[in-house]
């Protein structure tokens, strides 16, 4: 919309706006000042604007404003209550957002008082809030969640004038963004004057996080959208190591001094990996080749909290030469002290990568500048892929999804506890959320029936009534119990039971300082003596006490390295797709290392290569047993459930398959029985295999008998709030959340296989565990084009999957070595007979 005659965009910045852009030399840019205009004419608004641009200043600068000229005077009425609700999927952003928001507040003198919200805000500090509301509140989802359900929401949030939620794609699509959408429709039903500004740098579909900006009301509703413009393109490159490109593995060890010396030629470098495993046996490595004695930290949102704080300060300062993270620092940290980004194995997509890389030069008018470091040789297929999809500015879709009923279940619960509700007028709230536009009146009526009773099969048991019917037909929380159970276990993020480390003291039944948690099955698997990293530190195991891991500095010098359950990401659709392009046309590869070219070339002469829209499958024998390999390049995910439903078919088939190994690029079975043998006597059909129709009754049957769907199970049943996980007074471990869970998915199964919670499982487990629409459209793209290829030993593609059959039973430096000698063997092999010319018919 334009400005009105008689107003400038400029004209609606005052003046105190515009001596402090002024004094420190910059002027309001185009987007910062049309989001002004919205915020006038009351429009909620999705802004699109590159790293650097001011995005954050812009959501915040129609708050600024309105506060500046709020009156102050004694005798004049203040609103009581939240001005401005800032929403960010990271704890770490919230915080650094209020640090760089205070600064303009400080400087200008504006009466603003402007605080944060977490999981780590003290509890005084969070009463307080409730009685005294800062102007402007920055916090998570959860906390959202959490306020929402109590009796002071009301007056807490009745003055709301904006909603600002920061990075919204990163939620989007996911049950966190579900729960935040729930919170959203309450806080409109709340306050229906508030705005909503989005703010994002990486988007691919618009329109889908428009449409969560404004209520649902039957139609697909849209807010208005500001595309700021674009900042310098990134200066972005791989590293073509000097030394061996592993042919698999995920540590990049090989390039380690690279690394380092990349760290000591920069100011200041992030050094992003996917997985907390990995950081930590990344940041053991360089302080291993730290000569210099640089000073290199550690994040990852398994360390303490006060841990992370102290990084993140110290990274403020500028007084940190690196630090080595996970996706704890991928969204909008604003540190401009860092020069560059290096980001160690495969980015699994093109917007994550593009996240990682704004990290550098936070400034719009400067390149980013970042290093790709493929652990292995198909990583640098996917680097390579990824690199071309951030120059062509391309991005990965936001996965559409409907909402999840068991976070509607919790959302549910948590209104009664706020006070009674009407269904009716929960009904329409929630529909009128993005991810619930579509709910059905006997879906909601059929989550409301579970919270109040449990369903059909649990109804019997009064623990299992949360919410009672009043008189006047509307719910309340059933006893105040319900009510604290509820805010204990609220949110959508289970993770693994976890153990606090704790250093012990002089004696070991005195406690030291906390370092950060554990998975409890990871400890559940040490003797006391056993040494593994953490917190950047060699630790010796010494007890397990109530809740807590005791341990102790130690100098051993081969210790293991924590697993986390969670934190593997997938290969993206689209980055998938642009490997397999690479792969099928070898022109493109002379922008590949040296290495990984003839790793193809020797492919292409010894079998073939898979091509772009076709499916490579490869059988020979080894070692007493006979293989069959695939290249779908589909992810991990897809993966696995394709080779859990190819072994049940080649079994009915009776050839004897022991197992599977897959990894995000191919999947490899195993077993007895000659495949190339049968599939040239037609005992065998590849078309007949890989059919979709096993996405059928293969499938049903598959998780009718799979502990993946009791796992899934478990996930729902504690999302919704029907087991918890934290009660008041006691916290129950693993063994007792899987005891429980388990004994009521076989009951629901058996008497009730309808239930909303099987109904939520199934559904989680179609999209996300095992990832069905994509296994799905693979079948679909492939039928009538699968490439055969009989081999009398294993092929050079197939060595990276061969080697990770067995290779989690071995941890440390020991796997290391094992992996190195196994790979060894393997490309001999691969590489034996290439004179001979391809091997077999094929």
């Amino acid at each position: 919309m334009p400005p009105r005659d008689s107003e400038r965009p400029d004209d609606l910045l005052p003046d105190i706006f515009r001596r402090w852009f002024a004094g420190r030399g910059w002027a309001p840019r185009a987007h910062q000042l049309e989001l002004l205009e919205k915020a006038r004419d009351g429009r909620s608004t999705l802004l699109i604007a590159p790293t650097g641009a001011g995005k954050t200043l812009a959501g915040f600068l129609p708050s600024l404003v309105e506060l500046a000229e709020r009156p102050t005077a004694r005798n004049s009425v203040r609103p009581t209550g939240v001005h401005t609700l800032y929403i960010s999927p990271l704890k770490a952003l919230a915080v650094d957002v209020a640090r760089n928001l205070e600064r303009p507040a400080e400087e200008m003198r504006l009466p603003i008082r402007i605080e944060t919200r977490t999981g780590d805000t003290p509890a005084s500090r969070r009463q307080r809030q409730r009685r005294d509301p800062p102007d402007i509140l920055l916090t998570t989802p959860e906390q959202i969640a959490l306020l929402l359900a109590s009796a002071d929401a009301e007056p807490l949030f009745g003055d709301l004038r904006r909603i600002v939620l920061d990075e919204l794609h990163a939620l989007a699509g996911s049950k966190r963004g579900d729960l935040l959408s729930l919170g959203l429709a309450r806080l409109r039903a709340i306050a229906p004057l508030a705005q909503t500004v989005g703010l994002s740098a990486t988007v691919a579909d618009p329109d889908t996080l428009r449409r969560w900006l404004v209520p649902q009301r039957g139609a697909h509703e849209m807010g208005d959208v500001v595309v700021a413009e674009a900042g310098a393109a990134p200066s972005l490159s791989m590293l073509d190591s000097a030394a061996h490109v592993p042919w698999a593995g995920h540590t990049a060890r090989h390039a380690l001094k690279e690394i380092y010396r990349l760290i000591t030629a920069n100011t200041t470098t992030l050094v992003f990996v996917n997985t907390r495993m990995q950081a930590e046996l990344l940041f053991q490595e360089l302080w291993h080749v730290n000569e210099a004695n640089l000073p290199i930290a550690l994040h990852h949102g398994s360390l303490d909290v006060g841990q992370r704080r102290k990084v993140e300060a110290a990274m403020g300062e500028g007084r940190l030469k690196a630090v080595v993270c996970t996706s704890s620092l991928d969204l909008g940290i604003d540190w401009g002290a860092v020069d560059l980004v290096i980001n160690v194995g495969a980015p699994k997509g093109s917007s994550r990568l593009m996240q990682r890389i704004g990290r550098a030069n936070h400034r719009l008018d400067e390149p980013s500048r970042a290093v790709l470091v493929p652990a292995n040789r198909f990583e640098v297929l996917e680097c390579r892929a990824a690199l071309e999809a951030v120059r062509a500015g391309a991005q990965d879709s936001t996965v559409v999804r409907s909402g999840a009923l068991d976070v509607l279940a919790q959302h549910v619960l948590g209104m009664t506890c706020a006070g009674p509700v009407a269904a009716d007028d929960l009904y329409a709230e929630v529909a009128s959320a993005e991810p619930y536009a579509e709910l059905t009146r006997q879906d909601f009526d059929d989550v409301l029936d579970f919270v109040a009773t449990g369903g059909y099969a649990l109804r019997a048991y009064e623990r299992f009534a949360r919410i009672r019917q009043m008189k006047d037909g509307r719910w309340r929380v059933a006893n105040p119990q319900m009510a604290q159970q509820y805010r204990l276990n609220v949110g959508t993020i289970v993770e693994a039971s976890m153990l606090k480390v704790r250093l012990a003291g002089a004696k070991a039944r005195y406690g030291g300082r906390v370092l950060g948690e554990v998975e409890e099955y990871f400890a559940e698997q040490l003797s006391p003596g056993d040494t593994f990293v953490f917190a950047g530190e060699v630790l010796a195991f010494l007890s397990i006490v109530e809740n807590e891991m005791r341990v102790a500095r130690t100098h051993a010098t081969d210790p293991r390295v924590p697993s986390y359950a969670g934190g593997k990401f997938p290969l993206s659709t689209f980055l998938a797709a642009g490997v397999r392009a690479l792969l099928a046309d070898p022109q493109r590869w002379a922008s590949l290392p040296g290495q990984v070219r003839e790793w193809l070339e020797l492919q292409k002469w010894r079998s073939r290569l898979p091509g772009r829209d076709d499916l490579l499958v490869e059988t020979f024998p080894r070692g007493g047993r006979h293989y069959l390999v695939a290249y779908p390049f589909e992810g991990r995910l897809a993966h696995q459930t394709l080779g859990m439903l190819l072994t049940r078919r080649l079994d009915r088939a009776r050839l004897n398959p022991l197992g599977f190994m897959a990894n995000d690029y191919a999947i490899a079975i195993y077993g007895m029985s000659d495949l190339s043998l049968a599939l040239a006597q037609g005992r065998l059909s590849l078309d007949g295999l890989f059919d979709a129709d096993m996405l059928g009754d293969d499938l049903e049957d598959w998780l009718a008998e799979s502990s993946l769907m009791k796992r899934t199970f478990r996930q729902c049943a504690i999302i919704s709030g029907l087991i918890e996980r934290r009660f008041p007074g006691k916290e129950k471990n693993a063994r007792q959340v899987t005891m429980s869970t388990d004994l009521i998915y076989d009951v629901l199964r058996r008497h009730e296989p309808g239930h909303v919670l099987l109904r939520a499982a199934r559904a989680d487990a179609a999209t996300g565990l095992l990832d069905i629409r994509r296994l799905s459209d693979m079948l679909m793209r492939i039928r009538g084009r699968i490439e055969h290829v009989p081999l009398a030993r294993v092929s050079p593609l197939a060595v990276p999957v061969m080697l990770e059959i067995g290779r989690e039973r071995v941890a440390g430096e020991a796997s290391e070595a094992l992996l190195a000698e196994a790979e060894d063997e393997l490309i001999r092999e691969a590489m034996g007979g290439a004179d001979a010319g391809r091997d077999g018919a094929g």
